[in-house]
């Protein structure tokens, strides 16, 4: 029964009946798209030239377009990796660049996009906007019963925002370099550009540095990237046109830094690795004057191996209570008139400026380290609400968003794509909104491990992606999840995890390789939002099994988002067809729990789950005589009740994870009638 409706639902978003003309499932949505109604045949004579500025980075991207093609359609087309060669202006496929972009804010990445009958073409200023146009190429790839063609069109496109990045924290827990380079494979085909590696933390630090080789030696137990392997993921994005910014945490969250250096403490304590997740009171003392020597070599290493204009300094959460408990700090405030933490933290980050600066860096930081008098050269990351972004702006500091856009708390997609770091009516003037330059989708891993990662980047991050690109119009929620659901497959041939994981933890975790019963349950489930997983009896830490049913389960089901909006549509509509759909998932859903129990039987790990599985029951059984009673007219006052008090208790937590059945199956018990 689940295969049938989930053949249904494919049907419906892939439209497999009538062949697939991908012309309006591109994500981001272009600027401006004209149908020309032609018709570009694929064959295995398929050719690209490049017939303006062929830059190295191009002529590497367009060879892989062409693999990435030919792998979807099997062709085996004759052309091989393009060089300077293949520049036959009578190619199925011309792109033309005036000339290679340095990678930085603001390069231009236009491009326009033509696709005729005989002939494509991509042109743009610059070979990033090239790029950027293949990857609508590519989404466009279309299939009839002729074959596979490219849709006839004109496309004319920019990006709304020049700074469209997501961070990876690597330190929570630590993310290898398979993780980093699927990940940029990802965001280079939603149109992201900025992969922002958060690299030094309480629990780690997670770069080879050759001047204090303590710091991974001795700060991160192993898991650490080397210089090799950063120069390496450089090139790798920068191929895809993508940026490379680093942040190193300070004054605060430097655990593993004090850990090998513990003689730059505010305060004198034995230090170890931090285990546990949240905000922790260690700190720089940033009186010591050997702190600012430290960080002067530190981050001049580091600012001479990544080279983006650039460098995260972090800033953030710093509680300040171990400056307090160090008298010779206190005694420095009092010398300086310094009342508060704050007015201290302002003066690292004035000192700390010209360190960055000298190195040839412009300095950027979390809004914390918004303070009068520092200097506006500097960018500011907002967490803390769109107000922290703003007023930024107002005092002439440019800034980007990333509140709304955290995407490790479990948020659905639409409560992301709806975020919008300038939206209609915001209170900027036209030159203040010209100083918001865009947002960064943020991946914290204090609950994310390798394996699950993808399945909380992707792919809502998508959806992110075509908030900072499209024009702020582009609002359409449904739209956006018809197409999200196509992106599944493009982000699933570049290497994503986040769909076949899901299968193989379910057999790990159920045991076996009968996962019916649990599927179903986890297809309705989502584990909780925000940081209520971090809440109750147990203390996650970095050594915690990350491979339970709330690892397994996924935000924003697609299953439960299907049934609630059904239910909406029944209630304003009617209709036998939507009443015997609804019908088909609650009867699956009533008999599903004692399948459940017997899983248990052979896993004991889904125990957690138990009270999850009865009450999905027991509530899709009141829903089932909702809508009986919708025809009958025979509920009764105590029947609700009964069943309005079975809704409640159903939204109890289980194995950290919640119910996403509940609202509906309790809508549907209001609109019975009852004499």
């Amino acid at each position: 029964m689940e295969k049938l409706l989930w053949i249904q639902l494919t049907m419906l978003v892939f439209g497999f009946a009538q062949g697939q003309d991908n012309s309006h499932n591109l994500m981001p949505v272009p600027q401006s798209m004209h149908i020309n109604g032609e018709r570009l045949r694929l064959r295995r004579s398929f050719t690209i030239a490049i017939t303006g500025h062929g830059s190295d980075r191009l002529y590497r991207e367009a060879s892989r377009a062409l693999r990435r093609l030919d792998g979807r359609v099997g062709l085996f087309f004759r052309q091989g990796n393009l060089s300077i060669k293949d520049n036959n202006p009578g190619a199925d496929l011309l792109l033309h660049a005036d000339s290679a972009a340095t990678l930085r804010l603001y390069a231009n990445e236009s491009y326009s996009l033509i696709i005729a009958g005989k002939q494509a073409s991509i042109r743009a200023k610059t070979d990033l906007g090239v790029i950027r146009g293949l990857e609508t190429f590519l989404q466009l790839l279309s299939v009839d019963e002729q074959g596979y063609y490219f849709p006839g069109l004109e496309i004319s496109d920019w990006p709304r925002f020049p700074w469209r990045g997501l961070l990876i924290d690597v330190c929570l827990h630590w993310m290898p370099m398979d993780v980093i380079l699927r990940s940029l494979d990802e965001m280079a085909a939603v149109k992201l550009n900025v992969l922002h590696l958060h690299l030094s933390e309480d629990q780690l630090f997670g770069v080879e540095s050759k001047i204090y080789p303590k710091l991974h030696l001795v700060g991160a137990e192993g898991n650490y990237f080397s210089q090799e392997d950063i120069k390496k993921i450089i090139a790798y994005a920068d191929q895809r046109g993508i940026r490379i910014l680093p942040e190193f945490d300070v004054p605060g969250h430097c655990t593993a830094m004090l850990t090998a250096y513990p003689e730059l403490a505010a305060v004198k304590r034995n230090y170890s690795l931090q285990r546990y997740f949240g905000v922790f009171d260690p700190s720089l003392d940033v009186t010591n004057p050997r702190t600012y020597s430290f960080l002067d070599s530190l981050f001049g290493e580091m600012c001479a191996l990544f080279p983006d204009e650039y460098f995260h300094i972090g800033g953030d959460e710093n509680t300040g209570k171990d400056w307090l408990r160090n008298p010779e700090i206190l005694a420095y405030m009092k010398a300086k008139g310094y009342q508060t933490v704050a007015a201290l933290q302002a003066e690292f980050i004035n000192r700390l400026l010209p360190i960055i600066q000298r190195h040839g860096k412009k300095m950027m930081g979390w809004d914390e380290i918004l303070y009068p008098g520092i200097d506006q050269n500097i960018m500011i990351q907002s967490w803390r609400g769109l107000q922290s972004l703003y007023d930024g702006a107002r005092k002439g500091y440019d800034g980007l968003l990333s509140t709304g856009y955290y995407i490790d708390l479990i948020q659905p997609a639409d409560y992301h794509y709806l975020n919008d770091p300038l939206p209609e009516g915001n209170p900027l003037t036209a030159a203040e909104a010209q100083r918001v330059v865009g947002g960064e989708a943020t991946m914290w891993t204090e609950h994310v491990t390798p394996e699950t990662i993808d399945s909380r980047l992707w792919p809502r991050t998508a959806a992110i992606a075509e908030r900072l690109w499209s024009h702020r119009s582009v609002r359409d929620v449904p739209d956006m999840y018809r197409r999200l659901a196509y992106m599944d497959l493009t982000l699933e041939a570049l290497g994503s995890t986040h769909l076949k994981n899901k299968s193989m933890m379910l057999r790990r975790l159920c045991n076996g390789y009968d996962t019916r019963a649990v599927e179903t349950l986890v297809n309705v489930i989502e584990p909780l939002k925000d940081y209520a997983r971090n809440e109750g009896d147990t203390m996650y830490n970095v050594f915690s099994p990350y491979t339970k049913i709330a690892d397994v389960a996924s935000p924003d089901q697609a299953v439960a988002r299907q049934f609630r909006q059904d239910v909406a549509r029944f209630l304003m509509e009617g209709g036998k067809m939507l009443e015997d759909s609804l019908k088909m998932r609650l009867t699956l859903w009533k008999e599903n729990h004692q399948l459940f129990l017997e899983a248990v039987k052979r896993s004991p790990a889904l125990q957690e789950a138990v009270v999850l599985s009865e009450n999905l029951s027991r509530i899709a059984s009141f829903g089932l005589e909702a809508l009986q009673y919708q025809k009958t007219k025979s509920g009764s006052p105590a029947w609700k009740t009964k069943a309005l008090e079975s809704t409640a208790a159903a939204r109890q937590q289980g194995g950290r994870c919640d119910l996403q059945v509940v609202n509906p199956i309790e809508a549907l018990i209001k609109a019975a009638p009852d004499r």
